[in-house]
């Protein structure tokens, strides 16, 4: 059975609804951007497996967990899963992919300028990676999962210095996606008033991944008990894609090799 962690939202708990819409967006949002030669970078258990696969001809799916990929290799039969610790990205030839998405990784990658250059050397010519990760701005606390977060224009900096064009999205939120942020905010809130000495900034990450994972647990599932069937309701039709990243939730960028 498997252990749903709050970093991962599942989309077989109820509470973590609101979250496992607004990561199952990025990838509908992708579908325009998808031809080709498709690399997906932490596919993860597949989330967005079955909304990639149409758009493209022919599919890898990377992620560290050899059980998530095992998983994934009996559900669906016949497409390319493989287990890699990236980056470097060993084995991938230079220009092998027409499209590469990376959803909700970058975040938890020490070099991360090294993994949009690999990125950019197995683009071919003409392709483009699309890429998602939290808006640092609209950071509730702090993730002991997530080695750093950005603000939008440092993702812009960062990309631009790689690729030859950076087209910069949100994925945003309607009403009802703000009004729930905003209670979860107020609710984060309340729990971090006991941190009178800052520690989620001071203690190692490793520390602070258990009492995150139980408090974060109980703020969603408090979250459900308060809205009820407002949680549930929420789709990905509630999360628009925005031109502007400041009004994202989460930075969806566009990143061009010419």
């Amino acid at each position: 059975m498997a252990t749903y962690t709050t970093e991962i939202a599942s989309d077989k708990l109820v509470s973590d609804n609101p979250i496992h819409q607004r990561l199952l967006k990025a990838y509908i949002a992708a579908k325009p951007w998808i031809s080709g030669n498709l690399l997906e970078i932490g596919c993860g258990e597949g989330r967005g497996v079955e909304t990639l696969l149409p758009m493209a001809d022919s599919y890898v799916g990377l992620d560290k967990i050899g059980e998530v990929i095992a998983d994934l290799q009996k559900k669906f039969p016949g497409v390319d899963f493989r287990q890699a610790v990236i980056p470097p990205f060993e084995g991938f030839e230079d220009e092998s992919f027409d499209t590469i998405v990376s959803f909700q990784v970058i975040e938890h990658i020490q070099n991360d300028r090294l993994f949009l250059q690999e990125i950019y050397r197995m683009l071919k010519s003409g392709g483009k990676a699309i890429i998602s990760t939290p808006n640092n701005t609209h950071t509730l606390s702090r993730n002991p999962w997530h080695i750093r977060e950005y603000v939008p224009q440092q993702l812009i900096d960062l990309s631009a210095g790689i690729f030859d064009k950076v087209e910069a999205k949100g994925i945003g939120g309607n009403e009802k996606v703000w009004t729930y942020h905003e209670a979860n905010r107020q609710s984060v809130q309340k729990i971090m008033r006991f941190d009178i000495f800052d520690l989620q900034y001071k203690l190692p990450t490793w520390i602070l991944r258990m009492p995150y994972e139980i408090l974060n647990r109980m703020n969603r599932n408090k979250l459900h008990q308060q809205q009820g069937d407002s949680v549930v309701q929420i789709t990905h039709k509630d999360y628009p894609l925005v031109d502007d990243p400041k009004k994202g939730l989460d930075l969806f960028y566009i990143l061009w090799k010419k």
